[in-house]
Parts: structure tokens; sequence; C-alpha cells
């Protein structure tokens, strides 16, 4: 016969919880389709932000403003401060680029979900999401977003930029908006 604190003590660790073992991506994948879908925007955005972020500290401790490392090549390393839009266009508009940034934001994170299910369409905005936010925090602290990125025919720009534009470009490619009934259009 077993003893009764035996029986309860058996019960008792019955009743507690297992201590989880699964990775970050398998616990996202255990939510809920909504909530699985904000964590991968959410977690899309944060990393092109950290990463924006990461590399313009990076350019700014070890590239002089106005130096390009090497001296020339189909793609060097040139740091310049942006204090426009998009090539350096209209520096005067700080204001507008900040309430734009809010904008895209706000819409991503409202209305992300309805530019389909799955985890593809939540990576796109989240890299529009983090690249957005990353240049409109920049323009907000410093007055000014740090390029670095530079091909020699096209306008310097950094990591935000290059994530928008990726997001923006496949989006459009691959992407379409699901209506109720579920089908693509």
């Amino acid at each position: 016969m077993t003893p009764p604190a035996a029986i309860l003590s058996a019960r008792m660790n019955d009743a507690r919880p297992a201590a989880s073992t699964d990775s970050p991506a398998v616990t996202a994948a255990k939510l809920p389709s909504r909530q699985r879908q904000l964590v991968v925007l959410l977690g899309t955005a944060a990393a092109v932000f950290l990463l924006d972020h990461l590399t313009k500290w990076l350019v700014t401790q070890h590239i002089a403003l106005g130096d390009q490392v090497p001296a020339s090549g189909p793609v060097t390393f040139h740091h310049v401060e942006n204090r426009g839009a998009a090539f350096g266009l209209f520096p005067q508009m700080q204001f507008i680029f900040l309430a734009t940034a809010l904008a895209v934001a706000a819409y991503i994170l409202l209305a992300g979900r309805r530019f389909g299910p799955g985890v593809f369409p939540q990576v796109l905005l989240g890299m529009v999401l983090g690249g957005a936010v990353g240049n409109a925090v920049d323009r907000f602290i410093q007055g000014y977003v740090v390029d670095f990125i530079d091909l020699q025919r096209w306008p310097v720009f950094n990591v935000a930029d290059m994530a928008i534009v990726v997001g923006i470009l496949l989006g459009v490619l691959t992407l379409r908006m699901v209506p109720a009934g579920g089908r693509p259009t």
C-alpha cells in the first residue's frame, strides 16, 4: 500500500507545468495566429532597428564625417549626414518625415494582418516598420540620418533605407490583399 504522503506528492508533481525547453521560434509557433503574426512583425522590426543603429554607430565611431572607406571601388562606406528625405531631398521638412513615419508605423501595426496569413508578409512589414522607425528616431534625436552604403552610381543609403525598399518591393511583387473571403485577388 502506498503511503498517503507519496500519493499527495505525486499528484502535486503532476499538476505542475513542466518547464518549457522550446526555442523562441517554437514558442511563437504555438501562439494563436494573430499573436504569432504580431510576434513575427515586431521581432523583425526590432532586428532591423537594432542592426540599423549598430551599423550607424560603427560608422560614426570608425569613419570620420565625409570620409570614404576604401577610397574607391564599386561599394564603399561613405559617412554622410542626410538631413533630407530620400536622396537628401527637402532637408527643411523634418516634421513631415516624422509624421509620415508615424503614420506608416500605425498603419502597419493596425492593418498589417490584412496583408495575408503566414510569416512572410509579416517579415516584409516588419522590415518596413523597423526601417521607418529607425530613421525616424535618428531624425527626431539628431535632426539627420547617418547614411554610409555608397554604390557610386546611386545616392548613399543605410540599413533602414535598404530594409524599407526591399520590404516594399518584395511586398509589391509577391503580396496581394486578402479580402474577407480569404482568397487572394
